[in-house]
Order: C-alpha cells, then structure tokens, then sequence
C-alpha cells in the first residue's frame, strides 16, 4: 500500500491593510508620476523658485515621504532672477511720521436773550398829565447845559432821588434842589419855592434864558431852554430833564 503526503499549500503572509496605509500607497505612486510640482513667485522683490520635481524613476525611501528637490535642476532663468533680485534694506533708525491737521474748536455764541414781555401798568394821575403835555419827558441833557454854569451844575445831579424836606445830595425836594445850586455859585436862596419866587424878576417867556427859575404854585424848577427844565419832581421820583408841563408857568430871573 502506497501512502501519499500531500502538504497544505498556506499563503504568504501579507502586511495588514489598514485605510492609511492603502492611502499612503496611493499618494506615493503619484509623487513618482508628477512631472512637476510647484512655482512659488514671490513679486515684489522679483523672486521667482521653481521647483521641479524628481525624475519618476526616483525612489522613496520610506512609503508616504517626499522626494528630495534638486536645486541644480533650477532654469537658468530662474538663476538670472535670483541673482538680479534687489535686496531691500531698511535703516536702523528708520522713523515714521503721521501729518495730522490742526484742529480749533470754536464756542458757539449764546443764543439771545427772550423777549421780555412788558407789563401793562394802570396809568396814574401824574402819567395822564404828562401825555397831555405839549412834549414827551426825557432825561437826555439838552445842549443848552454846555457852557451854562448854573446848568452844568444841576446836571451833576441827575438821578438823585426826590426827597421831602431834602437839601443836600443825598435827598432833594423842588425848593432845596434850586437853593443847593444857585449856593454853588455863591448865590443864597430862600428855602421855600414862594420865597425864591419873591426873592426875583419875573420875565416873559419869550425873555427867559437857560439858568432861569420856572415857578407854578407849589414847585419851583430850573429853565433849560427850549421846552425842557429841570427838577426834582415828587416822591418816588428822581430829578431828571424833562418837558415843560405846567400850564401857567412863571418864569423868574434871579440876580
């Protein structure tokens, strides 16, 4: 009887297969198929590095690596522009400079002021015998003061406050008022407007000039030429330029 051994053919033994490792294989069996790989231009300073890739035939040394670049392979173009490429060089103490306008800032004006709105007044007695006067009152110093002694003293008081029984700059009724500037002059006068009416001349008007008295019953006031005079009028009152009121005034000449 003839026994036959027949032995089990087995297979070679094989690396796993893994995913990675099936790309791997892949990309390095296009690296060797690539006939070039990449150009890098660098255009401001005029650079330009060509890299071409190994020859197909050239072989990896480990499975996924890349091939070694042969710089010598680089074109003589290439070459030329590597060595005519400018070097740019800044100097250490290179400074920058920023150009900023000069700006002014200007205050507004304030807005104006609102109107004031005045308030009707009831007109008094006194105030509806000035409307009937032939001249509206003023303050404003007729031109008849300049030159005039008894005037340009009378004026320096303008504002005074009336005040009964008063003679002195700090207070004056009508009477005291007179008395205190012909006193300025060395002239004296009687203290009350009666006796200062008595103690001079009586002019017409059309004689009277200014520096005269106008005298009316109960109020004595300096003539101030034209249609003006001036007085200290009534309580609350100050002394003041104004026209001539008085419907019957005498006027009287001191001296």
């Amino acid at each position: 009887m003839t026994v036959s051994t027949t032995r089990a053919r087995h297979r070679a033994a094989r690396r796993p297969s893994t995913p990675l490792t099936e790309l791997a294989a892949a990309a390095t069996g296009q690296i060797g198929t690539v006939g070039r790989r990449t150009a890098v231009v660098a255009a401001s300073s005029g650079l330009v590095v060509s890299m071409l890739s190994s020859p197909a035939s050239a072989t990896a040394g480990d499975a996924g690596a890349l091939p070694a670049v042969d710089t010598a392979a680089l074109t003589a173009s290439a070459r030329a522009v590597l060595d005519t490429a400018p070097i740019v060089t800044s100097p250490a103490d290179a400074t920058w400079t920023v150009d900023i306008p000069e700006i002014k800032a200007e205050t507004p004006p304030p807005p104006p002021p609102p109107p004031v709105k005045a308030k009707a007044k009831a007109a008094s007695r006194s105030a509806a015998r000035a409307a009937a006067a032939p001249a509206a009152a003023t303050s404003a110093v007729p031109q008849s003061v300049s030159g005039n002694a008894v005037l340009e003293i009378a004026a320096q008081y303008v504002g005074t406050p009336y005040v009964s029984g008063g003679s002195t700059p700090a207070g004056f009724d009508c009477s005291g008022f007179v008395s205190y500037v012909y006193g300025q002059l060395g002239i004296s006068l009687p203290r009350t407007s009666g006796g200062i009416k008595a103690a001079g001349t009586i002019i017409s008007r059309a004689d009277a000039q200014p520096g005269d008295l106008i005298w009316s019953p109960g109020h004595i006031s300096i003539y101030a030429g034209g249609d003006s005079q001036i007085d200290s009028p009534r309580p609350g009152k100050t002394i003041q330029f104004r026209a001539i009121w008085q419907s019957a005034p005498v006027f009287i000449r001191i001296g």
